[in-house]
């Protein structure tokens, strides 16, 4: 049941998108919500992460190496000059670049499974990045963002530990103790997750359902532009790099599907609401390109490789 529910995630998360726009009254009081939200994600993200996951990043760290690179050189670059190119204002080019500097999307690993990708290198990646964005995520706005607008670091470091590193790391804790119970119920658990994206999504959409008339098409335009980028970019920019076909799948999709719900929370945190609409907006569309890129290489198997570590 759970599977069949989970796999409709884009439609979901459409639709609360959509309610949220013509009903935003009743949504905008659970603006403190998202950051709770963000939490329980990040958790039951934990939840599925054991021992194993960590030793296959230090058996070969190589691709890892390569895809992180991307996804913290690419992306926050690609945020950059699409919000010079379509000249954003400055609160929406930061909230561009908060998705661009942010790690990899947790639906990620379940669309390079989909997508016969390398499983163990986006686990990887994710886990990586995500323990990285404590400090690159804050850096990285600062660095491209610093001169246009104020970029509170310090206050975005300790928001990023409580929100990402503590709930993992418990969640991990919790996985050491119970790992089979955990495999029993993680379909429920990627519910629970999908319910808390989606409700975050409804509640950043009726924050600014007064600016989507005008800013919602430019914004999805530089939302769609920015995915592309990374899905793209991640796979040929891995290929230059010597990775297998299986590796480079794994990579576009971790690169292109970004964590906008850390994106959202930093946003309605430290800057103007209207710097959430990117990443809400990133939420439903990576969700959405992810399936149907997924759906594409699903009926053109890669080459195998000899098993499902990450490769070297």
């Amino acid at each position: 049941m759970f599977e069949q529910i989970n796999r409709f995630f884009p439609l979901w998360a459409l639709g609360a998108a959509l309610l949220a726009a013509l009903f935003p009254d009743t949504l905008v009081s659970f603006k403190a919500w998202v950051p709770p939200l963000l939490a329980l994600i990040m958790f039951t993200m934990g939840l599925t992460l054991s021992r194993h996951d960590f030793a296959r990043v230090a058996r070969s760290p190589r691709a890892v190496m390569i895809g992180i690179g991307l996804q913290y050189a690419l992306m926050p670059a690609a945020a950059f000059a699409i919000s010079h190119l379509l000249g954003l204002a400055p609160e929406l080019a930061v909230g561009m670049m908060l998705v661009g500097a942010t790690s990899g999307g947790t639906a990620s690993n379940v669309m390079t499974w989909l997508a016969g990708g390398n499983v163990a290198l986006s686990i990887s990646m994710t886990l990586i990045s995500t323990l990285l964005s404590i400090v690159m995520t804050p850096l990285l706005v600062w660095l491209w963002m610093g001169a246009s607008i104020d970029v509170p670091v310090g206050g975005m470091l300790w928001s990023i530990a409580k929100l990402v590193i503590v709930p993992i790391v418990l969640g991990t804790v919790v996985n050491h103790f119970m790992a089979t119970t955990i495999r029993r119920i993680e379909p429920a658990l990627a519910t629970i997750a999908m319910a808390a994206i989606v409700t975050i999504i409804a509640i950043v959409v009726a924050l600014n359902a007064g600016r989507l008339a005008t800013l919602g098409p430019v914004i999805a335009l530089a939302v769609v532009l920015h995915n592309g980028c990374g899905l793209i970019g991640g796979f040929w920019l891995s290929r230059l790099a010597g990775l297998n076909e299986r590796d480079c799948r794994a990579v576009a999709i971790e690169v292109g599907m970004q964590n906008s719900g850390l994106a959202v929370s930093l946003a309605t945190k430290f800057f103007p609401a209207a710097a959430a609409l990117p990443g809400a907006l990133f939420s439903v569309w990576h969700n959405i390109s992810g399936s149907i890129l997924a759906a594409y290489w699903k009926k053109r198997p890669a080459a195998p490789v000899n098993d499902e570590s990450v490769t070297s």
